[in-house]
Parts: structure tokens; sequence; C-alpha cells
């Protein structure tokens, strides 16, 4: 059965009639106030009569006192010299004995002193593990274990270790410059701490104290 709809019930009937009556109102008002005049009651005050207000203040003129001469320039007189040059004894004994040797002045640099506890974050060879890199990859594969809870939840990334190569090759003052958690970070800081003497860092042909940062990455297979 099809539904009828009553043409009298339709709301949007007189919407276009309402629309343009509200438009036609709206700018008849705009309009109205446009051409609106306000008259206001008031009186323009005259001040023709008033002497008061158009009284200046008399100026006294000033002299104008011309600056003072500028003082003379002292004159130096130059003299001649009372004795001539020709007058002057220049005679030079040029009789040297050139049989003694003339003294011998050797230039020795100063000694370096370097403090020994001092740390060098950038020295002219970088320490390293003994054996070269294939040495230290070796090592890691041999002492670095996963950790089973970073196993276990799926965590992965780079450990970044920094840490002191002493003169002797002895390792010192890990710490853990960015680390991914999990027991990652310890595992990492204990496999450095504990690994073999290192070659130590080079300055001036002397072994230093220097001051690495070493990479380290937990990679699950």
């Amino acid at each position: 059965m099809e539904l009828k709809k009553n043409p009298r019930s339709d709301l949007k009937r007189w919407s276009a009639t309402l629309t343009n009556l509200g438009l036609v109102v709206s700018i008849s008002l705009v309009l109205l106030a446009f051409e609106w005049k306000a008259y206001e009651d008031f009186q323009l005050k005259n001040i023709s009569s008033s002497a008061e207000i158009w009284d200046m203040p008399e100026i006294p003129n000033t002299i104008q006192v011309p600056p003072p001469p500028p003082e003379p320039v002292p004159e130096f007189i130059i003299k001649p010299d009372e004795e001539p040059l020709d007058k002057i004894d220049l005679t030079i004994n040029v009789d040297l004995d050139l049989s003694t040797p003339l003294p011998v002045i050797e230039l020795t640099e100063p000694p370096i002193i370097d403090d020994p506890a001092e740390i060098k974050d950038f020295v002219e060879k970088q320490a390293s593990f003994k054996g070269g890199m294939d040495a230290w990859y070796a090592y890691l594969k041999k002492n670095l274990t996963y950790p089973s809870q970073a196993r276990r939840i799926g965590i992965e990334g780079t450990v970044i270790i920094r840490f002191v190569v002493n003169t002797n090759g002895s390792i010192q003052d890990v710490e853990v410059l960015r680390g991914i958690g999990g027991g990652c970070d310890e595992i990492a800081k204990n496999v450095i701490l504990n690994s073999p003497s290192w070659n130590p860092g080079i300055s001036r042909d002397r072994p230093v104290r220097s001051r690495m940062t070493m990479p380290i990455r937990f990679r699950l297979d």
C-alpha cells in the first residue's frame, strides 16, 4: 500500500516565502539604521571673547657668544748638533781571534709532561681491542648472552656503552649512554667491563688514558 502525504502538512511549503520575507525585513532595518539621524541640543562655545587662551609667553632674546679663538700651535725649532759628524771617532777594532771556536748553543724542546689522571676524548691513535675487530666480534659472540626477559617480550636494539681505556689497557668507568631495557643494558656493561686488556690510545707517541664509545647490538633470530 502506497502512503500518500497531505500537501497541507508539508513543513517546507512556506520555507522559501519566509526566507525571502526575512531578507527583505533585514535589509529594510539596515537601510533605516544608516539613514537615521540624531540631533542633539548643544551650543558651541564662543572663544573669540576669551583672550586668555591666546596669550603667548614672551620669549627673551638670546645673544650668541662667539667661541674663543683656537690656541696657537707651538713651534718646534730643530737645532743642529754641536759637534759635526766628521769629528766623531768611528774606529772599529776588527782584529778578532778566529782560532777560538764559538760556543755552540743546542736548542732542545721542553719535556712533555702528561697528567696521568687526565682522560682524553680525542687522541691521535684510538684505543683498540687486541686482535682487531674480528677478535672483538668473536669475543662478543662467545660471551654475550641474550637476556631471557628481553627475548620473551621481543626487545631488540643497540646499547651504547662508554668507557675509559687506561694506559695499561685495563677498562674502567663503564656507563650506559643509551639502553633498551629488558636486562640488555646490564649484559652489555658487564661484557665491556670483563673484556681482556685493550691497546691504549696514543697521543704524542705516548700511551694515554682515553674515552671510547662502543655500540652493542641485540637482535632476535
